[in-house]
């Protein structure tokens, strides 16, 4: 029998995503404050492009999709935003959604596994993922404690527990 591990993921639902963008637009279209400027959301290909007349208007609507979110528990980590910068008469902010973990990013907790977490666990890069086992399932309980109380900069997801 193999030895019990689990895969470190950093994936995003897009449907989620999606219909948080939705209710963004809805609510843009919608609110007072946003009467009259322009202000729209919408993907642009795999990005996601904020327009609005004014520099406010664009971060409010950002925040306003970021609002919508965590409702939907997205981790704000997936999300790039840029600054919002002028293209003729209107103000635009371009924003990404990521997922996977970066090499760099990799290496990082497989090192904090191997520095910090119990004897015996092994971490493999496994492309954008990673692999981690151990002889036991509690080694990999406390791996995960580890992790999840470690302040990372992107979001990451246990799957394939077994």
């Amino acid at each position: 029998m193999a030895d019990p591990s689990f895969d470190i993921v950093s994936k995003v639902d897009r449907q989620e995503v999606d219909n948080a963008l939705n209710q963004a637009a809805k609510e843009a279209a919608t609110r007072y404050d946003f009467k009259g400027t322009g202000a729209e959301i919408a993907w642009s290909g795999d990005d996601i492009v904020i327009k609005a007349s004014a520099e406010e208007r664009c971060a409010a609507l950002l925040d306003v999709f970021k609002e919508k979110l965590v409702k939907r528990q997205i981790s704000l980590k997936t999300l790039d935003a840029g600054e919002p910068q002028q293209s003729g008469k209107e103000y635009r902010l371009t924003a990404k959604v990521s997922e996977g973990i970066s090499m760099e990013n990799a290496k990082k907790v497989s090192k904090i596994i191997r520095d910090e977490g119990p004897r015996g666990v092994q971490a493999q890069i496994q492309g954008d993922q990673l692999r981690v086992s151990a002889k036991k399932k509690d080694d990999l309980q406390s791996v995960i404690a580890l992790l999840k109380g470690k302040d990372l900069d992107f979001a990451v997801q246990f799957t394939n527990y077994r």
